[in-house]
């Protein structure tokens, strides 16, 4: 796992140099976000082509909405994850399942026995570990999806959840990594490395943090993809 970690902050620390954020850190950053957008709709289900998504034809999918939503809010809630994570998931779940659920249970999580426990301790967590971001990242990523807690968005509020980590954290602090399209790529291992976390043990959790931190490696490139083809022109 520590390798791992190693070799995510060493692809963000090389992404981070790229002569192309000199100028132009805010259009990669807005672009990341829309690829983020998509990639996690797409987790999510609504498998659309990205040119769909970035002309507005798949406009009136809710699943694809909600993501766009949800990621647009990352700048304006980076203050209130660091803070009042409750808060932040309760925005995100209002964000992105606004067209899927009723309003009265909209930033509410489900009802089930035990969510609300692991919530109060996931943002107790947040606000006391040191722990490598990276690994918080997929902590708070991993809890908020295992639970289930945001049904029917779950997926989308962790995946932001997951980007905020990374912002909060420092590892990221303009949002560059694509880090949906990250876990898009290796969509593949992702239930298999959930189903670990779920498990609860040392060496499941610790599959779960691997995963995601090639999600990471992943999700950098893709950003440096980016930026080479804003210098191309």
């Amino acid at each position: 796992m520590a390798d791992a970690v190693g070799r995510a902050r060493t692809a963000v620390d090389a992404l981070l140099g790229n002569r192309a954020l000199r100028r132009r850190s805010t259009d990669v950053s807005a672009e990341s976000a829309l690829r983020g957008a998509w990639a996690s709709a797409w987790l999510a289900g609504a498998h659309h082509p990205l040119t769909d998504v970035r002309s507005g034809v798949a406009v009136g999918d809710p699943v694809v909405q909600g993501a766009l939503r949800a990621q647009a809010a990352i700048g304006g809630l980076a203050d209130v994850w660091a803070t009042a994570p409750r808060q932040a998931l309760a925005r995100l779940h209002a964000l992105a399942a606004a067209d899927l659920v009723d309003a009265e249970n909209l930033g509410r999580p489900v009802a089930t026995a035990g969510v609300a426990d692991r919530l109060d301790t996931l943002a107790a967590v947040l606000g006391a570990t040191s722990a490598p971001a990276v690994v918080v990242c997929a902590v708070a990523h991993g809890e908020v999806l295992s639970l289930d807690a945001f049904a029917p968005a779950s997926g989308v509020v962790a995946r932001v959840a997951a980007r905020l980590t990374l912002v909060d954290r420092g590892l990221d602090p303009k949002s560059l990594v694509v880090l949906e399209a990250g876990h898009r790529e290796l969509a593949g291992e992702y239930d298999e490395a959930l189903a670990a976390y779920r498990s609860g043990t040392p060496a499941g959790v610790a599959h779960w943090v691997a995963h995601c931190a090639d999600a990471v490696v992943a999700g950098a490139q893709e950003a440096a993809a980016i930026c080479e083809a804003m210098l191309r022109g």
